[in-house]
């Protein structure tokens, strides 16, 4: 049975290009869109330090954490993930990739052998790299197709999921 692990921000946000403040974040979203229709856990990688809630000061962290290859701390609910052969992983795109506090968790858990289907909101540059970052932070996993949900669409993304999970798992 797999877990979803993700990383997701809330607060301010740029939808359609304009700033919106979110009591969700948009992976949080489609993580949960996922969970339901799987019916399994949504486990949410916490920072241990919050990040601030305007969008560009975000972007402004994201940026110099991407820079100096940052490794953010973080909770994580469960932290045995031995009984788990398949990990979706979640996050937003940020600066073209995954988010460093989930380079954090790639680094800590040793993934070989485990399946990862991966999965990202963004605002226009989809997966990025983080497709080919997986491959190389995780060497000895599989790496299935990524799904890329356009943030300001995450509450209609139900039929994307579907196709995407019904492809995959």
């Amino acid at each position: 049975m797999p877990i979803i692990i993700y990383f997701s921000h809330k607060d301010e946000n740029m939808v359609h290009g304009e700033m919106q403040k979110i009591s969700k974040g948009n992976t949080a979203v489609v993580a949960d869109k996922i969970a339901e229709q799987l019916n399994i856990e949504a486990v949410e990688l916490a920072p241990l330090k919050k990040y601030p809630e305007s969008y560009q000061e975000m972007v402004d962290i994201a940026k110099k954490e991407k820079m100096e290859q940052a490794r953010p701390g973080y909770c994580l609910a469960i932290p045995d993930l031995s009984d788990y052969n398949e990990i979706i992983i979640g996050y937003p795109n940020w600066w073209g990739t995954y988010p460093m506090i989930i380079a954090s968790f790639l680094e800590d858990y040793d993934l070989s052998g485990k399946t990862l289907y991966p999965f990202c909101t963004h605002e226009g540059s989809a997966l990025g790299s983080s497709m080919d970052d997986l491959r190389k932070s995780c060497p000895g996993a599989l790496i299935e197709q990524g799904l890329a949900i356009h943030g300001s669409k995450v509450e209609m993304a139900k039929r994307a999921v579907t196709h995407w999970i019904t492809r995959l798992i």
